[in-house]
């Protein structure tokens, strides 16, 4: 049975890396004794596979990995004793079981969903709300990111999808794909060039709340589907 699990991190564990991540899940799953599914051959793991990493210092609400397992258990089983092994900072959301033919979680990520907020030092002067309106309205979004080969100018906007501005907070929709994934801090850092400012050490808190997939229409549409509305609860 290959299940997608999803998780919640935050608080001190924010600060912890993803491969600590992993390595915490695979200790917790034996602890919960969970019958996880191994690799064959001289160096047996278990068959996990995560979605896009979180960066050091963020919080989330929309984590995912998917794990294979030989013993049928519930969703509510597994919540239930893997929470009961966990740290109260990383806990177990939902569990769903794949079909057979769904991609791994990490193949799957199309988008995810950021909330910024920022703190008293933000380095911006009253007024963000307005003026990110205005720079989303640029034809063009002109940045230098870094690649495996050095760096590359590229067009933000487009990997934009969507964002929505609040009284104290920042929502963004950005493309999230292993082929033009663009971080948080990337689109504020532009927006803080905009505002002839430099973002300040620590001056955002951000937090992941969701992650999608995606799905194609006929029409050429394209809807943004949280990982894991792909399988199914089991009771």
């Amino acid at each position: 049975m290959k299940l997608r699990i999803k998780f919640k991190k935050f608080g001190p564990v924010k600060f912890i890396g993803h491969l600590d991540v992993m390595r915490f899940f695979q200790k917790g799953l034996r602890r919960a004794e969970i019958d996880v599914a191994y690799s064959t051959g001289f160096s047996p793991h278990q068959i996990m596979s995560f979605a896009s990493p979180l960066g050091v210092g963020l919080e989330s609400n929309g984590e995912y990995f998917d794990v294979e397992i030989l013993t049928p258990i519930s969703s509510q089983d597994f919540m239930d004793k893997f929470n009961a092994v966990s740290v109260p900072w990383i806990q177990v959301t939902d569990v769903r079981l794949l079909p057979d033919k769904a991609g791994n979680a990490m193949a799957s990520v199309a988008a995810a969903g950021y909330t910024i907020s920022f703190r008293e030092s933000r380095g911006f002067e009253d007024g963000w709300h307005q003026k990110f309106e205005a720079f989303m309205s640029q034809p063009q979004i002109m940045v230098t990111k870094a690649t495996k080969k050095g760096t590359a100018e590229i067009d933000l906007k487009p990997a934009i999808y969507d964002y929505k501005v609040s009284e104290d907070s920042l929502y963004l929709l950005v493309n999230a794909s292993s082929e033009g994934n663009i971080k948080p801090t990337l689109v504020m850092d532009a927006f803080a060039a905009y505002c002839g400012e430099r973002l300040r050490e620590n001056a955002l808190m951000i937090t992941r709340e969701e992650t999608y997939g995606s799905k194609v229409y006929k029409d050429g549409n394209v809807k943004y589907i949280p990982l894991a509305e792909f399988g199914e609860w089991m009771e």
